[in-house]
């Protein structure tokens, strides 16, 4: 075999690979790329944190929330785009065990031991929206004023954490939904803030505030520990800021533009 074609086939091969990786999405295009007149897919992870306000106040405190969406973003930077948020708290302001508990506040399991119980907030949010990027500057239309509004399904609950050591026969199993607080409903959401893309490809990130209402309604038949049916209406709220990272896919580039 002649040494110099096996060098080049043996050197290819991993150099082709450095360039791939090098050129974020498969290659780009220079700081010239046209990336402001073509629609755009992009892929958005983020995360913030939120406070309550209405009928959710009197339940939980401030939580945590980790969301994954995606956008398409047409050439005149209207969007179309899918959500959704898993929300995790520590506070639970109603302890729906106290019937549970005896005058100093324990739990104990069926062995007569102490157990350690504890609560937790839970919840998502899945929804759709519509959304617009105002540009700031003319030398990146793809950058400036994020708003979205959309609507969906909020659903939260509390979540009753068992002690692994010790068994509650109160909260085993499907017991734990009568003390859970299963509430869920239709929710608006909007979101404002900065959304920037830059033009070789290599920042994409966004930051802003979140805004929703939910319309919800307890979905359990009966609460065990006030002994009653809960039909009230709710109107919970929930005011937060988060911010996230995109990865963007150019799309309707002509392939003879773009270099590897």
């Amino acid at each position: 075999m002649n040494t110099k074609i096996f060098l080049q086939n043996r050197l290819s091969l991993p150099l082709l690979l450095a360039l791939l990786v090098w050129n974020p999405l498969f290659g780009q295009r220079g700081e010239s790329a046209k990336t402001d007149q073509s629609g755009v897919l992009l892929f958005n992870l983020s995360y913030g944190g939120q406070v309550p306000g209405g009928d959710l106040a009197d339940r939980f405190g401030i939580n945590g929330y980790l969301g994954a969406g995606l956008d398409y973003l047409l050439a005149n930077n209207w969007a179309l785009g899918i959500e959704g948020h898993i929300l995790f708290g520590s506070e639970v302001k109603n302890d729906v065990l106290s019937i549970l508990r005896n005058p100093e506040g324990e739990i104990y399991a069926d062995n007569g031991t102490l157990a350690e119980v504890t609560l937790r907030e839970r919840g998502f949010y899945l929804g759709a929206h519509l959304g617009k990027l105002i540009p700031v500057s003319a030398a990146n239309r793809r950058s400036g004023i994020r708003i979205n509004l959309g609507a969906g399904l909020l659903q939260h609950k509390v979540r009753v954490q068992e002690d692994p050591q010790a068994f509650v026969p109160q909260i085993a199993g499907d017991n734990k939904k009568g003390y859970d607080r299963l509430t869920n409903g239709l929710a608006l959401n909007q979101f404002i803030g900065y959304q920037y893309l830059s033009k070789n490809r290599r920042i994409n990130f966004f930051v802003g505030f979140d805004l929703t209402q939910a319309f919800t309604q307890n979905r359990r038949s009966w609460n065990f520990d006030t002994l009653e049916v809960d039909t009230a209406k709710r109107l919970d709220l929930l005011f937060g800021f988060r911010a996230g990272w995109s990865l963007p896919f150019y799309l309707g580039e002509d392939p003879e533009e773009i270099f590897y």
